[in-house]
């Protein structure tokens, strides 16, 4: 009876391992949490910037001269909501996607660092040791494609409502997101609601560079700075995201014109232009050359750091404070 007692204290201990399990849900869950006040921030300080962004790469240098001259006539013609059109869809649809990009990005680190980089099978295992920069900047590719399936529907209706001129709703062709989604739907199915993922997709590997260095700045500012853990957060944040609008801006701008592209049929908004990927990026070369990958860049690089320095700011502030 002795032997069984002392093998069974000795067995006892071994289960340790559920708390560890759980202690992983919670920090889990909580990336996904976070990333809603993410996109709400992201949002509010980031969508002018797009609006702009968005009516430049769709348009030649005959309708706008540059970025200054498309906000004053979107301001003398619409207002200043006119900034702020199409801006429903991904208010509802940042905070969704911030939720799955952040949360997920959250998951594809754990999972990297428990299974590739760090097994706790492997003779060298350290359970201190953190997930390397190119491990970040992997989860961000797995991040970016789970979240181009929320996106790509999303932000091609945002696409459609962004470049509609008219300043009268009744001479527009889509009253609304609800309206713009039902006539794409009726007249194209899920395919044409989906018009664009490949090249979602395609974009949002760029996420590499994003999170690969958000984890590179972060770690230089807390070794060689006196930074508080905000502040790190902050500046990590709008640098590395316009590092990714630098390695990424050619590729959104053929996903734009992608889906901004007649659809055809019965929506009657006249024939479709683009077929392919390929065929939309050599229609951009052969209208304004190589600077045509680059139309509307600059109001996209003056957002990148507001909108993602205070959405990685509230993201990680409020990671902190869930329990």
């Amino acid at each position: 009876m002795d032997a069984n007692l002392k093998e069974h204290q000795q067995q006892a201990p071994v289960p340790a391992a559920a708390p560890v399990a759980a202690q992983k849900a919670v920090a889990n869950y909580k990336g996904f949490v976070a990333g809603v006040f993410s996109g709400i921030a992201k949002l509010s300080v980031g969508h002018p910037f797009d609006t702009i962004k968005v009516r430049l790469q769709t348009t030649d240098s005959s309708r706008f001269s540059g970025p200054l001259q498309c906000v004053t006539q979107t301001i003398r013609n619409e207002g200043i909501l006119g900034l702020y059109k199409g801006a429903s869809p991904p208010l509802v649809g940042w905070m969704f996607m911030d939720s799955i990009m952040l949360g997920s990005l959250t998951v594809y680190r754990h999972l990297l660092r428990d299974n590739l980089f760090n097994p706790p099978w492997h003779p060298l295992h350290d359970p201190s040791r953190p997930l390397p920069s190119h491990g970040h900047g992997l989860a961000g590719i797995l991040a970016g494609m789970t979240v181009s399936f929320i996106a790509a529907p999303v932000e091609h209706v945002k696409a459609r409502l962004q470049i509609q001129y008219a300043a009268r709703k009744e001479e527009r062709m889509y009253k609304g997101p609800v309206d713009c989604l039902k006539k794409v739907y009726t007249h194209h199915g899920i395919r044409g609601v989906y018009h664009g993922l490949g090249a979602t997709i395609l974009f949002r590997s760029f996420f590499f560079f994003w999170w690969g260095t958000y984890d590179v700045f972060s770690r230089w500012m807390k070794d060689h700075t006196k930074m508080s853990t905000p502040a790190i957060n902050f500046w990590a944040g709008g640098l590395s995201a316009q590092v990714f609008w630098l390695t990424s801006y050619p590729s959104d701008v053929v996903k734009q014109r992608i889906m901004t592209d007649n659809l055809g049929g019965g929506i009657g908004d006249g024939v479709r232009r683009f077929p392919r990927w390929r065929d939309a990026a050599a229609a951009i070369y052969r209208e304004q050359g190589a600077k045509g990958y680059w139309r509307g860049f600059l109001p996209c690089f003056l957002r990148a750091f507001p909108a993602n320095a205070m959405a990685l700011l509230v993201f990680e502030g409020v990671m902190r404070s869930l329990p």
